[in-house]
């Protein structure tokens, strides 16, 4: 009976130093993008990494005190515009010895917790995490042992660095836009939430807090409506029902979302309505099917990819030097007018 064949050996830096002729010093500083190496010990180094096929180990890495890795939370894989974000992130670290790894935060705060307080356990370098829940004491406690970086929360915190879009800016774009149109009955579709901290720094807070300012600036206060669901598309479409269930149904919807304009889209058409002849829609996100020709949605553009290469950049920095002065950075959103608004129905 033949025995089972071994499992191959792994390949070791001594290995590679063997096969390039060179010290086991000069491949452990290729591979740490030291200072010093000439280009001729890059390439005869990399040449036998790639020959070989040798793969660092993370674990023995992370005893040593990294572990080049990054982890990204993202709070919901189905909204498109966090793909725009993780973009911009994975360009911003390309070429470097750093790799993404992505934990899904489920909307949910022990959900999340789990997530980040594995990616902790796993030896990661740092986390960039995109609109977290969680409570601002939580946030600190996890930038005091991990380099982070907060992505959409608003504020600004000793102990971690943030990027964000200007949400109340970006919601009175949509507002100014709808009213010049001659719009009165501008409704807002929220993300309904309950945290005093969420209430004060979460991007969908700060945008209908946004909506509300602007209508109040234009005079129409008294025609302030808001639904209050989910920014997913199934809460578009239920706030959407809402809305146009009122005894006087708004004549244009302000979606905090594209996500959840989706939905309000599906709702419109059910009801037997037209975009925009009988009701214009806005989204927020400018995410890529907002341009599809067949929906052609009027969005802000919040920069997505920027967002995701400021984060990369800000924790990259982060990493090298944990004591820098924390840094906050707020992006100007611009609005991108399509076909679903046009003036209100005479």
């Amino acid at each position: 009976m033949e025995s089972p064949l071994a499992p191959p050996r792994r390949i070791t830096i001594v290995d590679v130093a063997r096969h390039a002729r060179v010290s086991t010093t000069a491949v452990s500083k290729v591979l740490r993008n030291a200072y010093g190496v000439s280009p001729s010990m890059q390439a005869k180094v990399r040449q036998a990494i790639t020959e070989l096929g040798y793969r660092p180990n993370a674990a023995a890495r992370g005893l040593r005190g990294q572990t080049y890795t990054i982890g990204v939370m993202l709070p919901d894989i189905r909204n498109p515009f966090f793909a725009e974000i993780l973009d911009g992130l994975t360009d911003r670290i390309a070429g470097t010895e750093y790799q993404v790894l992505l934990g899904p935060g489920c909307n949910g705060e022990e959900a999340e917790a789990r997530v980040i307080h594995a990616m902790i356990d796993r030896g990661m370098d740092g986390m960039i995490l995109i609109a977290p829940i969680s409570t601002r004491a939580h946030l600190e406690q996890v930038a005091g042992v991990v380099p982070t970086v907060v992505v959409g929360r608003h504020g600004r915190s000793h102990a971690y660095d943030t990027v964000a879009d200007d949400d109340l800016s970006g919601a009175a774009l949509v507002v100014n836009h709808l009213a010049d149109l001659g719009h009165r009955r501008i409704a807002h579709i929220e993300h309904h939430e309950t945290s005093a901290d969420c209430l004060a720094e979460m991007p969908n807070a700060i945008r209908a807090e946004g909506y509300r300012q602007a209508m109040r600036a234009r005079g129409l206060a008294d025609e302030i409506d808001i639904a209050s669901t989910r920014y997913n598309q199934e809460g578009g479409y239920l706030g959407t029902r809402q809305l146009l269930a009122r005894p006087v149904r708004p004549t244009a919807i302000f979606a905090g979302a594209d996500i959840a304009a989706m939905g309000a889209l599906d709702a419109i058409a059910e009801a037997g309505l037209r975009v925009p002849e009988d009701i214009s829609v806005a989204g927020y996100d400018n995410t890529t099917f907002a341009a599809f020709r067949p929906i052609s949605l009027t969005s802000v553009d919040q920069a997505g990819r920027e967002i995701g290469a400021d984060a990369a950049r800000l924790l990259l920095d982060r990493i090298a030097d944990r004591t820098r002065p924390t840094a906050q950075i707020k992006l100007s959103p611009a609005l991108v007018v399509r076909r679903t608004t046009a003036a209100p129905p005479a």
